[in-house]
Order: structure tokens, then C-alpha cells, then sequence
């Protein structure tokens, strides 16, 4: 394989892997050490570079730190005391959304032969929430292991949407190096803009895997190019840029150093990550230091405290001091204690420092907080994640159904589960409201707070949820909100309505690209959070659902003025009681509904969309008069099939003045009475 570098302009270098390159050229103005090699002298303006012959793939892994640089560090290390461990590696395996993160964590696990050859191993092994394995999303990050040749790789796959970076941010500081999975057509995306940014701030070794290169239409040139770039843009450091690259298709198990010359197996990524990613660097006699970044629950044996031992020795029934600071420490004792090996947590009599393990019997340990030596311990720097962007308010129900369906119900039923969600989720911040049964919910996005709404309800909770806002600041007396990144991948003959659609919304376009040979069209705007809100469905409606939509956290900007998100009003039930085909037959011409015959409705439920402004309430309970007068045939009424809105779906559609009211077994739209009735006093006050 070889590559050649090549810049363009003065200050914007760029990178590309050509097959039939064998020069490496530089601008004499900019002296950059890349590959290895240092570019100082102005007249040198070509330079030879040749990599070992691929006879061999496993063996021509050639990694992005020179042994000069390795020399360098062992010797920074010994001079603080610090040593290695050559039998671990701990890496995280991030990626954007749908990369296929998981499925290439089921292939190392299968190739690293953690399951029996006849056990039946269900795909994405990884996802075993049941949330997660209905929306096809990584939601929590897990950990998990393999041994390969002698050395025990600690894997943690973690969740590729830009909801759940706190997710990433978390586990970053248990590794030492990661894994960025890259689609072979769509190259880098939003979030991997994110967790590529984290882990260079971390320091983390980075080994590139251009996932998906079975695909038609894989370009992997274009890829390697745009990450390279990505990694000049994050400010990235020489050692960093010259990263190592692993082509591999994760659903056939296969992986190598060239696009056209894959190994049978995932050999090669073992051997970059063996190569390329350095051990664990540990204090192995200085005293204990472990800090706690993932809390599970287990029935019998409590709270599991998982995190890397940092230094020392960990034991069990080891009195242990645990810390939040210098001044705020208490005793604890371990009562058990576990490792990963394969998919299993396995119990351990000791834990040496360098590797990630598990430990019971500190009832009130929190995530962020060090289990340090119980004479001599010092608490590590505390975990630290961006702020939320996007709040809710959650309160309790108040509409006549209150009570039919759900088991917890009161306001401290509420509070109890939405402050205990805290101990797990860094990024989400819970408020007491302006009333005692009202609640605010801070979190990096919707989709962040719609899973615990999702959870709650799955777990007997019965409540009501307010619109998503936008978290905005003041600085400087200038009002500024969250703006975000938009990419959208849509068909061209779409492109159109689209582009309209985000340009109502305040959006900005900053690039524009063809995608492949797809006749697809990939779309980045700088829009506004605000305008984000509802927007999923729109673009899917504007493309008959062809669009896909990814967004990440830009910066905060100035106020951008007002956003129009809805352009229809909501239908409204007049009454309470039970729908009836003959009142729905008249009903269905006002608009599309939500609702179909002998469903219960109360006063104030939006049973579907006006197809114009403004909302209208209608009588959805009517009933046929009955008279004494006889007819010969008894009219059919033709109903149209209600629409089905999921709980994401209604919290978009709700604006200012109406609420989702969420049970276990409904979920239903109304209007907010507290707001409707100060309209109505104003209103009077007018008149």
C-alpha cells in the first residue's frame, strides 16, 4: 500500500490514498511532519515514500507513533514512575449512528471464539436493552473482552447518537485508545466530528476503520481523505494524524490493510489494536485509585461500581476510602469483586492496575467518585460532560383518565424516579418546577429524554410531559441559543422541498456534495435547535420518506429570530365519552384524526391535525338521533384509517399549549388547562 500527501493550498493541507501515487509532495512554505517524516527544507519538493509489500498483512501493520516517540515516553514515564502493561489493551469503539459499531464488535467476539461453535448468538449482542434492540440503536455503553494472542483486549462499544455523548464522554476515561468506525460511502459525520474530538482531547491513540467496504459504492480514497482532514480541523497532533487504517466489513467478518485485499478474518484489526493502541500506563505500587464512570443495578448484589483501576492493587474485603474531593470521603469495604473476561463478569480475588473491573459492596457509590487506599488515597479528577441544550416539564397527570393504567402516580412517585435517574445520566439535569407536581428535564436532545420517558412508562409511571425548549444564554446582555449541525442525505429529485423547508427554519447551508453513485445528495446546515424541533417528520413527509437526518451540538449564536414549526392547528374533543363512527364520519373532513370508533376521549384531547390555522373543536361523541321514523337501508359510513403517533412523533407535533399525557398502555395529546385558562382570562380582561 502506498500514499501519498499532498496540500493544496498553503494552510488547508489535505490527504489521500492513492494506489498509483508514489510521490509525496509539500508546499515549501509549510513544514509539517507527517508519515514519520519531516518536511523542513524548502527545496525539497518531492520525497519517496514506500511502505513494506502486503505479502504478509498481518505483519506490515505500521503504526502512527515512531519508536522515537515511544522512546520518548517510556522515558517521561519512568522519570514519574509510571510503567505499561503489555498484556491489556482498553479501547472504545465510537463511531456515527449506524456505522456498524456493533455488528463489528459481534464479529470480534465470534472470531475470538467467546461463544461455543453450536451456541445461538442473536445479532448485535451487544444492544441488550429491549429498547435498544426495538429502535435499532445503542443506548448504553457496555463492556465486554477477548484475548488475542496472549493479551486481553477490554471493549466498549458505546452508542453513535449525539443524544448520548455523555455516554462517550464517560467511558473515554477508561481507555486508552479507540477504534473511529468510518461508512465507506458516507464518511465522517456528525458525531464522529464529536467523539473524534473527545478522544484527541483525551490524548487517545486512533485507529481509523473504514467499516461497509463490501458496499457498490464504497469510496474509500474520499474517505481517508475527509477523516484526514478531520483530524487537521480538530487540531490534531503529527503523531495523531498519521493514524493507521483498517478497511473491513464488520457482517462478513472480514478486515485489511488494502480495500481490495481483505484478510478471511478480523486479523489485521487485532493486530493494529495489539500495535497501535499502548498498554494501560499505571502507578503499580503507589496507592489505590480507581475512578468509578458506570453504575449497574443487580437484585442480589446491589450497585456495581465499573471503572480502571488507575493504581495499585484492588482485593476483595479490602477497606477502601471512596472520594468526591479532598474534604468529602467515607469508608467503604469491597465485598466482591469482578473482571471481564469474554461476555461474562467473572469473580476476582485481585485486580491489578491498568484493568477494568467491577466492585459491590458500596451501596451509595455514585459515577464520578474515586475508590481510593483507605490511609494514603487521592481522589482522581472528576468526570466532566457538556451541558444539556434541550429541557422538558414533567408533571403529574391531571386529565380524567389519571389512575386507570399506570401504578406510580403522585408527584413523589415522579420525583423519586427522575432524581434517581441522575446517578446513571451525567448529561441530564432534573429541576423542581414552579409547582410542587413540576419537574424540569435538562438533556443533550430529545431523543436523550424521550428513552427515560420511554423507560418511566415501561415501569408503571403515569404522567404528563410538556414541549421541548431550547436551553438559551445570556451573555453580555445579548441573548444567545444552541446551534446545531444539520446533515441531510437526500435523493435529488427531493432536494428541493427540503432545502425550502430548512431555509424556513433559519437554517444556514454551508456545504453541499453528491454522495457516491447513488444519485444521492448529502446537505450540511448551521441551523438553530429551535428549528430542529418537529423537523424529523417534515423532512420525511417533504422526501415520502426517503431523508435522513443527523444533527449534532455546534456552539451557542445569536438569536435568529422566529421559528414557524407548525403551520396547522390541532382538532379538539368537545366533550367526554366514546367516539362513534357517525360523528367521525363528519369529523374526518375537518382534518386527519388520530383516533377511530369506541375509543374514550375526555374534554380537551386533541383527537387530530386541522388542515388549517388554528384549532377547532369538534364533537367526536355524537350519537344518531333516534326517531320513529323507519328507513329502508341503513346508511355506511366509510372511515379513514387514524393516524398512529409514536411517542417521539407526539412530542414534536405538540406546540406551547399542549402536553403528552404518557401511561403504560396510552399515549395521548391534550391541551394544557392551566394555559387555556389563563387565555381565557385575558381574554375577559380584554373584553
Amino acid at each position: 500500500m502506498e500514499m501519498a500527501v499532498g496540500f493544496h493550498r498553503t494552510l488547508t493541507p489535505s490527504f489521500s490514498v492513492n494506489p498509483n501515487s508514489r510521490r509525496l509532495s509539500s508546499s515549501p512554505i509549510l513544514a509539517k511532519r507527517i508519515l514519520g517524516q519531516t518536511l523542513s527544507s524548502p527545496a525539497i519538493t518531492k520525497l519517496p515514500l514506500t511502505f513494506r509489500p502486503l505479502t504478509s498483512v498481518r505483519s506490515s501493520i505500521k503504526c502512527s507513533v515512531s519508536e522515537a516517540t515511544e522512546t520518548q515516553l517510556e522515558i517521561a514515564d519512568k522519570k514519574r514512575q509510571l510503567m505499561r502493561r503489555r498484556d491489556i489493551r482498553n479501547i472504545a469503539i465510537v463511531a456515527h449512528v449506524d456505522h456498524g459499531k456493533t455488528t463489528l464488535v459481534d464479529a470480534m467476539l465470534k472470531q475470538a471464539k467467546v461463544f461455543r461453535a453450536n451456541q445461538f448468538v442473536q445479532e448485535r449482542i451487544m444492544d441488550s436493552n429491549d429498547l435498544e434492540r426495538e429502535r435499532g440503536i445503542t443506548i448504553l455503553s457496555k463492556n465486554t473482552s477477548i484475548t488475542y494472542k496472549d493479551t486481553k483486549i477490554n471493549i466498549i462499544d458505546t452508542p453513535g447518537h449525539s443524544d448520548f455523548g455523555g455516554e462517550v464522554e464517560r467511558v473515554l476515561n477508561m481507555v486508552e485508545g479507540v477504534l473511529l468506525v468510518v461508512d465507506s460511502v458516507e464518511g465522517p459525520m456528525p458525531q464522529t466530528r464529536f467523539v473524534l474530538k473527545k478522544a484527541l482531547e483525551f490524548g487517545h491513540a486512533v485507529v481509523v476503520v473504514v467499516n461497509k467496504i463490501d458496499r457498490p459504492s464504497a469510496r474509500p480514497d474520499f474517505v481517508i481523505n475527509s477523516t484526514f482532514e478531520l483530524f487537521i480541523e480538530l487540531n490534531a497532533t503529527d503523531e495523531q494524524c498519521d493514524f493507521q487504517v483498517i478497511y473491513a466489513s464488520g457482517i462478513k467478518g472480514k478486515a485489511g490493510l488494502s480495500p481490495e485485499n481483505l484478510a478471511e478474518d478480523l486479523g489485521p484489526l487485532f493486530e493494529a489494536i495489539i500495535r497501535c493502541i499502548p498498554g494501560p500506563r499505571i502507578d503499580k505500587d503507589g496507592a489505590l485509585q480507581m475512578l468509578v464512570t458506570n453504575i449497574e443495578y443487580d437484585e442480589h448484589k446491589g450497585r456495581i461500581a465499573i471503572g480502571r483501576l488507575h493504581a495499585g492493587v484492588l482485593q476483595r474485603g479490602m477497606d477502601v476510602r471512596v472520594c468526591t474531593s479532598e474534604d468529602a470521603c467515607r469508608y467503604a469495604r469491597v465485598s466482591e469483586l469482578f473482571v471481564y473476561e469474554k461476555f461474562n463478569r467473572v469473580p476476582a480475588e485481585t485486580v491489578e492496575a491498568g484493568d477494568i473491573c467491577a466492585v459491590c459492596g458500596i451501596d451509595d457509590i455514585q459515577i464520578g467518585e474515586t475508590i481510593a487506599d483507605k490511609i494514603s488515597g487521592r481522589p482522581l479528577p472528576a468526570i466532566r460532560v457538556e451541558e444539556p441544550t434541550v429541557r422538558m416539564a414533567f408533571s403529574i397527570n391531571t386529565s380524567p383518565f389519571v389512575g386507570r393504567e399506570g401504578k406510580y402516580v403522585t408527584s413523589r412517585n415522579l420525583r423519586d424516579r427522575l432524581y434517581r435517574e441522575l446517578e446513571r445520566n451525567l448529561a441530564m439535569k432534573v429541576e423542581d418546577g414552579e409547582t410542587a407536581d413540576t419537574f424540569i428535564v435538562s438533556g443533550r436532545g430529545t431523543l436523550h429524554i424521550t428513552i427515560l420517558i420511554e423507560n418511566m412508562r415501561r415501569e408503571g409511571y403515569e404522567f404528563m410531559v410538556g414541549p421541548p425548549k431550547v436551553i438559551n444564554k445570556r451573555v453580555d446582555d445579548k441573548l444567545l441559543e444552541p446551534f446545531e449541525i444539520a446533515t441531510v442525505e437526500v435523493p435529488e429529485v427531493y432536494m428541493g422541498p427540503v432545502v425550502e423547508l430548512l431555509g424556513k427554519r433559519r437554517g444556514q447551508m454551508f456545504d453541499m456534495q453528491g454522495l457516491g453513485a447513488e444519485g444521492t445528495t448529502l446537505l450540511k446546515y448551521k441551523i438553530p435547535t429551535r428549528g430542529l424541533l418537529g423537523l424529523r417528520n417534515a423532512i420525511l413527509t417533504a422526501s415520502r420518506g426517503t431523508a435522513v437526518l443527523n444533527t449534532i451540538f455546534d456552539s451557542y449564536g445569536p438569536w435568529a429570530g422566529d421559528i414557524t414549526t407548525r403551520d396547522q392547528g390541532s382538532l379538539v374533543a368537545f366533550e367526554d365519552g366514546t367516539t362513534t363512527s357517525y360523528a367521525l364520519s363528519s369529523s374526518q373532513e375537518r382534518g386527519q384524526l388520530f383516533v377511530g370508533p369506541g375509543s374514550d376521549v375526555y374534554k380537551g384531547q386533541i383527537v387530530g391535525i386541522h388542515q388549517r390555522p388554528g384549532d377547532l373543536s369538534l364533537n367526536v361523541c355524537k350519537k344518531k338521533a333516534a326517531t320513529n321514523i323507519r328507513s329502508n337501508k341503513e346508511q355506511t359510513v366509510i372511515l379513514d384509517t387514524p393516524l398512529v403517533y409514536s411517542l417521539d412523533d407526539c412530542i414534536e407535533y405538540i406546540q406551547e399549549d399542549e402536553m403528552v399525557e404518557v401511561t403504560p398502555s396510552s399515549i395521548r395529546m391534550c391541551k394544557n388547562p392551566k394555559l387555556a385558562k389563563k387565555t381565557r382570562e385575558n381574554y375577559q380582561m380584554r373584553q
